[in-house]
């Protein structure tokens, strides 16, 4: 066999690259789906399963060229990593965050609110007494934001952050927003 820099260089890696995207585009779109974005994620699948076909074709055409094998194991490899920080940055979806506190919590209501979260309060009885429960609902892109304010407002306090499915009708603020933005995904 004779080497030629198409069919040992330039085509194994355009295989990686492509199957770089398809990967990071199955990993968006699989949690498209389980986020309840269910009308981007059929065109998402369309791209990412016309890239596969395009670079399964090229393998099945070169199947003596065991490059273009390391170079589809590659793309795979770096496309689930792709994928992860890609998602990571789009954070789809919603969060809910709760948030239990032993000392009075006014100061972390007021801080959250002053930045225009949505916080739901419910006293409760802990093992050593009355705590404070808060709810908020937010969407992932804050996150980082949110739990900055509970730890300086309140660095003591234990919260659990969930992952939504799910919000119906709701009316979330953003931080620098005056007034609700209502909307429903789900009908």
């Amino acid at each position: 066999m004779e080497f030629t820099w198409f069919d040992f260089v330039v085509l194994p890696v355009l295989i990686m690259m492509a199957r770089v995207m398809d990967v990071s585009l199955d990993t968006i779109r699989v949690i498209m789906v389980a986020k309840g974005y269910r009308n981007m994620a059929p065109f998402v699948g369309f791209f990412q399963s016309l890239i596969w076909l395009i670079t399964i074709t090229r393998i099945m055409e070169n199947l003596d060229n065991w490059f273009t094998y390391i170079g589809y194991a590659l793309g795979f490899g770096l496309g689930t990593y792709v994928g992860m920080i890609l998602e990571g940055k789009l954070a789809l979806g919603h969060e809910l965050v709760r948030v239990i506190t032993k000392k009075g919590a006014d100061d972390l209501i007021n801080g959250l609110r002053e930045k225009g979260y949505p916080v739901t309060t419910v006293p409760g009885m802990g093992r050593e007494g009355e705590v404070g429960v808060l709810y908020v609902i937010i969407k992932r892109k804050v996150l980082r934001d949110v739990v900055g304010v509970i730890q300086q407002y309140n660095p003591n306090a234990f919260y659990t952050i969930e992952d939504m499915r799910f919000v119906s009708n709701y009316a979330l603020l953003s931080p620098g927003r005056k007034g609700p933005r209502f909307r429903s995904r789900h009908r």
